[in-house]
């Protein structure tokens, strides 16, 4: 087996996690230009659950961890990042124990 297959099947696997995790919406934190953004931020919230467009520009390795969308005007960033148990230092994202914590943002504030 190749590098680039071992490699496809890993962004495979984390893709595959990164999105039961996105859709479940567990572990989501949002900024404060988010939560201005008043009613218009549960729509940020189906957008980013139900979000499908992944390419090489945004999913250069395939792992499903980063996004961008528009919605009421605004340019809106999310992201996954993976933690260890105490929240304390990054995690390997295919450890059993990997606490995903998903982040939502304008685009402004990254």
């Amino acid at each position: 087996m190749t590098t680039e297959v071992i490699q496809n099947e890993t962004s495979a696997k984390i893709a595959a996690l990164n999105d039961e995790h996105r859709r479940s919406m567990q572990g989501c934190t949002v900024t404060k230009g988010i939560v201005a953004m008043g009613s218009a931020a549960s729509e940020v919230f189906v957008g980013v659950r139900d979000y499908t467009d992944f390419n090489e520009d945004n999913d250069p390795y395939g792992e499903h961890d980063f996004g961008s969308l528009k919605v009421a005007g605004e340019k809106i960033f999310w992201k996954i990042d993976y933690y260890d148990e105490n929240l304390s230092k990054w995690c390997d994202p295919l450890d059993p124990d990997c606490q995903r914590v998903l982040t939502i943002m304008l685009a402004e504030e990254y």
